[in-house]
């Protein structure tokens, strides 16, 4: 396993991490027995970079990765997240990133996660009704006790990472990136790469749709959140569906699956970008692994780059509400 620098710090993390959010919520039915060997044997492939969120299943997340990483908890760079509040019956309840709730959220999810640090704290999105130096000012007592090792953002925009930094040194920002979401390519990642902030890209494969699993939107769960998703719709999906396969006849060429070129494409972006794919499966999860094997030449850049360039993709991020609440 390749492993890279973490923010400014002495600390390493694999090139590639683990989102955990499916194996609890959104994307189809759980499998805890299935997820649980998932993570197992991501760190025995030396995969040391867990994503969690105290958001995703309502707590269930956390608690799933509490039990994988029981007695190995030293490997691991654990990464959770704070922010979006749910009511108990799983309802949204907005954006919280009031001090006090800070404190609350932090406490509630070292219990979930059965450990006494939180290696890197993400604010989940930004609270526009709460200066974002109030927020972060908090994060860092929680440093300062011992409970959080390294600070985080998730879907802020250039000036409030900025401020943030100015605040407490931010080690990682975590942003959609992919193929088919690459805008920030315009000001977020140079913004990173000045304050030396590793980039974590969430969704690199388009949240599954840049595998090629998907030829209509009934291929996907009756309860599956993306059949809502503004880029599985209608016209939406037909477009994106033709991205997809010019991405497949590449790969075709390259001997790998359209998900490992994906992959690639963001590994080779520069040595301060690690994707985080989710997946909820040991053999998808080897497929991933094995992105890191595939070389991309500066021709094959090219082609990928004409194929989906920035805006390619059809369709918004989000749904209208969540627009409203990343790049703040």
């Amino acid at each position: 396993m390749r492993h890279l620098k973490l923010g400014n710090n002495s600390r390493t993390i694999s090139a590639i991490g683990l989102g955990c959010m499916g194996m609890s919520e959104f994307y189809g039915p759980r499998n805890e027995e299935e997820s649980i060997a998932t993570i197992h044997l991501a760190l025995d492939q030396g995969v040391n970079f867990l994503d969690t969120a105290d958001v995703y299943g309502t707590g269930h997340n956390e608690e799933l990765v509490g039990k994988a990483i029981k007695g190995r908890r030293d490997d691991i760079v654990l990464a959770t997240k704070f922010g979006n509040v749910r009511g108990a019956d799983g309802s949204f309840k907005g954006i919280n990133g009031r001090p006090e709730y800070v404190r609350r959220a932090c406490d509630a999810s070292l219990r979930r996660l059965n450990v006494e640090t939180i290696d890197i704290y993400y604010q989940h999105r930004v609270d526009a009704t709460v200066p974002i130096e109030e927020t972060v000012g908090a994060m860092a007592r929680l440093i300062e006790e011992g409970k959080v090792r390294h600070l985080g953002l998730s879907e802020a925009a250039p000036a409030t990472i900025r401020r943030a930094h100015r605040t407490h040194p931010i080690t990682a920002l975590q942003t959609e990136y992919s193929l088919w979401s690459r805008d920030p390519e315009d000001e977020i990642l140079p913004t990173c790469r000045e304050l030396g902030i590793t980039f974590v890209a969430y969704s690199p494969l388009g949240r599954g749709f840049l595998t090629g699993r998907f030829r209509s939107v009934e291929d996907l769960a009756p309860e599956d959140w993306r059949r809502n998703h503004p880029r599985f719709q209608g016209e939406n999906f037909k477009r994106n569906l033709d991205l997809v396969r010019r991405v497949e006849q590449i790969a075709s060429e390259k001997g790998c699956k359209a998900s490992q070129l994906a992959l690639a494409w963001v590994l080779a972006q520069g040595e301060d970008v690690v994707p985080i794919p989710g997946t909820t499966r040991r053999a998808h999860l080897e497929e991933n692994v094995a992105a890191l094997e595939l070389t991309l030449s500066p021709g094959d850049l090219a082609r990928l780059n004409e194929v989906a360039p920035k805006g390619a993709s059809a369709g918004e991020r989000y749904a209208e509400p969540g627009m409203k609440v990343v790049n703040l």
